[in-house]
């Protein structure tokens, strides 16, 4: 799905589409023979996890390393209410990946609330300095939608551009967010493979996922990017 290697730790950020591709990934990649751990670090709605069959509430690796032995992926989490559940922090992501025999760990470390476009503060995304790849998502119904009803963080993402609340966007836009030096870019490690993945794509959306990739292309030339 992502080209991904012999083993990897996969950071994805950005917009919506992260939860439905961090467990999409880890089914398939365990359905192949693979030792997979799912977590995040940031929050993620109870609801979502549900589906996982194997979930460890401990930021124990031990935890990890005997739930390894079951079929299908294995989810770390620390903590959960009737509404949210989150993970252990960046650096246990780090131990786990470079102590623990598996072949992919798959990191939800970013939030949207389910925006397709994210402009992150600060603080986020929050990613593991392992990191091997970060995949930054961007929803394809972002384009054509005015920015303050597509965007998380939407008054990041006018600093970002220089527009008002009601701008609509474009694709060029929206790879601005997406590329711009203060968003996800700034917290992905040196050495780690950056590829933008778009999402949502239906045929009725394909010539937008193609200016948007062609716009990728032009700010950050030799960019990877995945077109779902």
């Amino acid at each position: 799905m992502l080209g991904l290697g012999e083993r990897e730790l996969v950071s994805l950020v950005g917009g919506g589409g992260k939860s439905t591709l961090l467990f999409g990934l880890g089914d398939e990649l365990s359905a192949a023979g693979k030792r997979v751990v799912l977590t995040t670090t940031t929050k993620m709605g109870r609801n979502q996890v549900l589906a996982v069959p194997t979930v460890c509430w401990s930021a124990d690796l031990a935890c990890v390393v005997a739930a390894l032995d079951e079929p299908g992926p294995v989810m770390m989490l620390t903590y959960g209410d009737d509404h949210k559940v989150t993970g252990p922090t960046p650096q246990v992501v780090d131990d786990l990946f470079a102590t623990l025999d598996a072949d992919y760990v798959l990191v939800e470390a970013d939030g949207s609330k389910g925006r397709p476009l994210k402009a992150p503060a600060g603080h986020e995304p929050v990613v593991p300095a392992a990191s091997t790849t970060v995949a930054i998502l961007v929803g394809i119904d972002a384009v054509g939608r005015p920015l303050s009803q597509v965007t998380h963080r939407a008054e990041m993402a006018q600093t970002f551009l220089g527009t008002g609340p009601d701008h609509i966007l474009t694709a060029a836009d929206c790879a601005a967010i997406v590329l711009h030096p203060a968003g996800a870019l700034r917290t992905c490690p040196s050495h780690s493979r950056v590829i933008v993945v778009i999402t949502k794509v239906t045929p009725n959306s394909e010539a937008d996922a193609g200016d948007l990739a062609a716009a990728i292309d032009v700010l950050r030339p030799g960019t990877e990017v995945a077109i779902l």
